[in-house]
């Protein structure tokens, strides 16, 4: 009698965990959800004129002895010879060279005209020049090597998105890396 109870219970703990379960898939017919209204566009940028706009210039002052530049051997190449040092912190008279400062907000709506020239970044004397620069988004940039030899460069940004064209979208900062010397 003992094992027919346990069975009989068994039999209906089993049924009723199949009803239950059964319940759990019944659907519901679904209420219409209002459609999401796309986001208004932006409002056009206001071009600002070139000739009301103002400019801004300063100097970033070093403090402290400046750390001695490293040497670059770039012996291999007989047209790199010479005193070849690293350029990434340079110090003359106290003030800090290849420095960049730009406007991150405040234009609010307001956008400058594209540049129609592209920003020009030289190889000569085995260095890049000008060593930093800023560049537009949208504005191409032009590498040229006015060097006597071969150089192999590549960019290295931070986004590294895929791109044939140079033309970057939004404030980044890259550096190139030279493969050769």
């Amino acid at each position: 009698m003992k094992n027919k109870t346990l069975m009989t219970n068994s039999v209906l703990f089993i049924l009723a965990g199949i009803f239950s379960f059964a319940g759990c898939g019944k659907k519901e017919p679904a209420e219409e959800q209002p459609v999401a209204s796309s986001p208004a566009p932006a409002p056009a940028a206001t071009p600002i004129d070139p000739a009301t706009a103002a400019t801004i210039s300063g100097t970033v002052k070093f403090e402290g002895v400046a750390p001695k530049l490293a040497k670059i051997d770039m012996s291999q190449d007989a047209n790199c010879k010479g005193s070849n040092t690293a350029e990434n912190l340079v110090v003359a008279g106290g003030d800090l060279a290849n420095v960049f400062v730009y406007v991150k907000e405040g234009l609010g709506n307001r956008t400058f005209a594209l540049p129609k020239d592209p920003v020009v970044l030289d190889q000569s004397g085995c260095k890049y020049h000008p060593h930093v620069l800023g560049v537009m988004a949208g504005q191409s940039v032009k590498i040229e090597n006015s060097d006597p030899t071969t150089h192999n460069i590549h960019p290295t940004p931070k986004d590294n998105r895929a791109r044939r064209n140079h033309a970057a979208r939004k404030v980044q900062s890259a550096s190139l890396d030279e493969d050769v010397h």
